[in-house]
């Protein structure tokens, strides 16, 4: 693991990438990918508090401002980004941006929202310095400030397998994988490996997911 990929977890990693960056950046998908699933998991018409995670510099909760949604909180470690999107929105009362630790959430009470979205964000901490204790932190803050029945939609790039135990280690999460290939971003594919929609069925060690999917998705 090369040190870059381990500073993923430091603020000062984050402050100086963003103080290099212009535009916007999305990580793994960009929201009209990922919309159909974000419309079934948090509908619109029930008025959802979503809180995104570590949401650096991305487009993600302008487009689901555009697509209807009317609070999205967004946190980051870095004040940089963070001052940055608070110009950038000023004029968008719907979306809020707060410097904050995902590790450390104690500004939101529990039960604060109805949804929390996470784009790489536990995949970075799980890259970072110290990850076996911070991604458990990051994921009881999470079950800490949703709703009963709140939604966490985590979308990474981790096996199955791996991601699966980490959920179950944390808290009592009821699990639904999703696959998207990663060509979806990309313009003109037309076939994707598994139907967005249609949840893949899991076991307790994720090996079913290899038996729809291959050794290898």
């Amino acid at each position: 693991m090369g040190t870059s990929t381990q500073a993923y977890g430091e603020p000062w990693y984050w402050d100086n990438r963003y103080s290099s960056e212009s535009g916007s950046f999305d990580w793994y998908q960009k929201y009209p990918s990922l919309a159909p699933l974000i419309n079934l998991y948090i509908p619109r018409h029930v008025h959802p508090r979503i809180l995104v995670v570590g949401c650096g510099n991305s487009a993600f909760s302008e487009g689901m401002v555009s697509d209807g949604y009317e609070d999205v909180v967004n946190i980051d470690i870095s004040s940089v980004v963070i001052e940055a999107m608070k110009k950038k929105h000023s004029n968008h009362p719907q979306l809020k941006y707060i410097g904050m630790d995902v590790r450390d959430m104690s500004e939101f009470q529990s039960g604060s929202f109805d949804a929390v979205i996470d784009k790489g964000t536990l995949d970075s901490i799980l890259c970072g310095n110290d990850s076996r204790n911070n991604a458990p932190k990051m994921l009881k803050e999470v079950w800490r400030v949703l709703k009963d029945n709140g939604v966490y939609i985590l979308v990474t790039y981790g096996a199955p397998m791996y991601r699966l135990q980490l959920l179950r280690d944390s808290c009592s999460w009821t699990i639904k994988l999703h696959v998207i290939d990663k060509l979806l971003s990309e313009e003109g594919s037309e076939h994707p490996i598994q139907e967005l929609m249609n949840p893949v069925p899991i076991d307790d060690n994720g090996s079913s997911v290899e038996a729809v999917l291959g050794k290898n998705p």
